[in-house]
């Protein structure tokens, strides 16, 4: 008996659970849960009503800041329990980003992108470059003359850091006004925003983490003063381009292997295991990518793309309406979540560090970085642009609306939450004061700008993609009944690798559409008669003397053909 109770009393007791307590954080969880559900909802409704009523003062994004600013406020001073409402960043790059990505990725307008994807990648890569070294520098030096405070003075590594992440552009705004099919905004300008602002952000990304890494590596063995050695700038560089390269490949790759695993199974057949392995191969793709030290944006955008390019033909009709339309529904509620979530982060912010003349200088740099970003590439861009159809210069108009159109939104926010050093609380205040003035302000002031730019109205040849199928009619109507057909086509068709183009659409119909899923095209030699004939001007001052030269048999049997199917399209 005396053994069993000393036992009794060594042996360790079991603090009795609060039944109580674990019903009530769960009904508080729940309540928070629900207030977000309900202000979701009226979101929602707020979009509905800006779009049936073209309110283009008040961009739909710019109302979820606000929005958020006011639940934000709520949660502040009404609520015990405020971590629902506090941004984290690895929910937002892990949970609510993927969606997004995949989602531009997938529902790209690929032959405008690739058309136009000269241009987009000098914006995209040499103008995020050019913005991070003119915002980080001038910040730098204005610490130095003591215009800021709260900046770096030893070394222009922080100031770079922060460089890197503001010159994340995320004209969402600009971009949900500009696609209203009332205002039929130009195309081409179009194609450059949306296109620059996917791959500015993926660059951005890996721009700052290779910056922040080396920032890591100059601090001094206390950890938090940077040195004041020189920047090793090949080296950054060098890692942000194989960096950028392998986030590239692993998204091709993993595409090009789900749509292979599509293409050679019947998995069309059970459409929950369809949809399933895609929303698990598109995870996958952006999570291996992160964990391996790449950009997990990168590759899940050129995964989107390739997946649509191919793995799109191998669904069942169902699967295709239905990816379409889930990834455009996440997409959409990532979005409203994001700047939700932007515009609580002015209620429970850190201020106390926050220098107030910082962010009027930020912003202006900002300014500064995107004009020495868009005049100058557009330069170097237009002079590989004819001018002609499908090639047309970027105009100082549309070079203007890419200049407004740099918006600062959630993936500059959620990179300031990671930024490194003692002053990262003044760097993260401004980063979403410049975040929510450009949205609301920039956003506000599109539908203005494109007014009195003139780029509100589309020409007739650019109103729609349809100009394909009309000139494949064409097409079909000149081979049908020209008596010059037979021996053109045949004449033509075996120079179908017209220059890399005309290369690439061959290898692709001919090998890969076979092997990994696509549309094969086995009227090829129509596709390269008409890239051809943009090669011929049939109107040129030697016409006459090519026609007149019995000797040039094939130029001028080209060139009589153009003319004749020029007559057909009229």
């Amino acid at each position: 008996m005396l053994q069993s109770s000393e036992s009794e009393q060594r042996s360790p007791t079991m603090a009795p659970i609060d039944e109580n307590s674990h019903a009530d954080d769960h009904e508080r969880e729940a309540a928070n849960v629900f207030l977000l559900n309900i202000t979701l909802i009226g979101c929602i409704l707020m979009a509905y009503f800006i779009r049936e009523r073209k309110i283009y003062s008040l961009p739909e994004s710019a109302a979820y800041l606000i929005v958020g600013i006011v639940i934000g406020l709520i949660a502040k001073f009404g609520l015990n329990d405020d971590s629902l409402f506090v941004f984290q960043p690895e929910l937002f790059f892990f949970l609510m980003l993927p969606p997004i990505i995949f989602e531009a990725g997938y529902s790209l307008e690929r032959k405008r992108f690739f058309e136009n994807f000269g241009a987009i990648l000098l914006y995209a890569m040499f103008g995020t470059l050019i913005s991070t070294f003119v915002v980080g520098y001038l910040t730098f030096y204005a610490g130095k003359l003591g215009l800021v405070g709260g900046v770096d003075t030893t070394s222009p590594m922080e100031a770079l850091v922060f460089g890197a992440l503001i010159s994340a552009v995320d004209p969402v705004a600009t971009l949900s006004i500009m696609g209203s099919p009332e205002l039929q905004c130009n195309q081409l300008l179009y194609s450059l925003i949306m296109g620059e602002s996917v791959l500015n952000d993926a660059i951005a990304i890996v721009l700052f983490n290779t910056f922040r890494k080396y920032y890591d590596e100059s601090n001094d063995s206390d950890g938090i003063l940077p040195k004041s050695s020189n920047i090793k700038l090949v080296p950054m560089l060098v890692e942000f381009i194989v960096t950028s390269f392998l986030s590239i490949c692993i998204g091709v790759i993993l595409g090009l292997l789900c749509s292979f695993i599509y293409k050679h199974t019947q998995l069309s057949a059970y459409h929950n295991l369809e949809m399933s392995l895609l929303f698990l191969f598109c995870y996958g793709c952006y999570s291996s990518a992160e964990a391996m030290g790449l950009s997990g944006i990168m590759a899940l955008f050129f995964n989107g793309i390739v997946l649509r390019h191919y793995n799109s033909y191998n669904l069942s009709k169902t699967a295709n309406i239905t990816a379409e339309e889930i990834f455009g529904t996440l997409a959409t509620i990532s979005e409203t979540l994001v700047y939700l979530y932007m515009g609580t982060a002015v209620s429970f912010g850190n201020y106390s560090s926050w220098h107030l003349m910082f962010p009027i200088f930020a912003l202006l740099f900002c300014v500064i970085g995107r004009a020495f970003n868009i005049l100058p590439l557009s330069f170097f861009a237009n002079l590989s642009r004819k001018g002609g159809r499908g090639s047309k210069k970027i105009t100082w108009q549309m070079q203007t609306v890419l200049w407004f159109a740099g918006l600062r939104g959630a993936i500059a926010y959620a990179l300031s939450i990671n930024m490194p050093g003692p002053n990262k609380d003044n760097y993260v205040a401004t980063t979403l004061f410049i975040c929510i003035s450009t949205t609301i302000f920039c956003g506000g002031y599109t539908e203005r700008v494109l007014t009195a730019m003139g780029m509100k109205t589309r020409e007739i040849s650019d109103d729609n993609d349809n100009d394909e199928c009309d000139d494949d009619d064409a097409l079909s109507d000149f081979i049908a009944y020209s008596p010059l057909a037979a021996e053109l086509v045949n004449d033509i068709s075996s120079s179908v690798n017209v220059g890399v183009k005309g290369a690439w659409y061959e290898f692709d119909n001919n090998h890969l559409k076979p092997l990994f899923g696509g549309e094969i095209n086995h009227d090829l030699r129509y596709r390269t008669l008409r890239q051809s004939s943009d090669m011929i001007d049939p109107h040129d001052d030697h016409m006459e003397l090519c026609i007149e030269n019995p000797s040039n048999t094939r130029t001028n049997l080209a060139r009589k053909g153009m003319l004749e199917l020029e007559e057909v399209q009229k």
